[in-house]
């Protein structure tokens, strides 16, 4: 049996760090902090809340959702948390919720985990497929398409 060496990560998804990570960054004025606010699928049903934002710090965009899921998904604790992207996310008027409709009770269990290790492209692909969305085609930037549009994340945000 030969050893199992991992290949040297390359510095693909270095650009995206947790917003608590970049000091001088903060959630922009007029939008909500929604760390800690549940997280629903379209039925619904709470299957976790926003731990943290992961933010695009060349961008100045978050571009994921780091979600903990709730201990009753009988998930192994290392793996409970999963990154969503901000597009397939919308905030609820009423309450301190995020709705995700794709997300439902399978895609969770068939989701990749975030283990808070640099996020490659591999591992951006299999989020957008657990969730049943569109991969970009072609020449697009990867960021360039709906999943990953924070106004359609904004556009329903809560008013205070």
């Amino acid at each position: 049996m030969e050893p199992i060496t991992d290949p040297i990560p390359s510095a693909q998804g270095m650009h995206l760090r947790r917003l608590r990570d970049l000091t001088e960054f903060e959630v922009a004025d007029g939008n909500p902090d929604v760390r800690g606010w549940a997280v629903r699928g379209a039925d619904g049903r709470q299957f976790g809340q926003v731990y943290e934002l992961i933010v695009d710090a060349d961008a100045l965009k978050v571009r994921y959702l780091d979600v903990e899921l709730d201990e009753n998904l009988r998930i192994n604790e290392r793996d409970r948390h999963i990154l969503l992207p901000i597009g397939a996310a919308a905030l609820d008027d009423d309450g301190d919720n995020v709705f995700v409709p794709s997300l439902t009770a399978q895609s969770v269990l068939d989701y990749p985990p975030y283990v808070e290790i640099q996020i490659t492209r591999e591992y951006e692909q299999a989020m957008l497929r657990a969730l049943n969305l569109q991969l970009p085609e072609g020449q697009q930037s990867f960021y360039d398409q709906p999943s990953y549009d924070d106004s359609q994340f904004y556009q329903r945000r809560r008013l205070n």
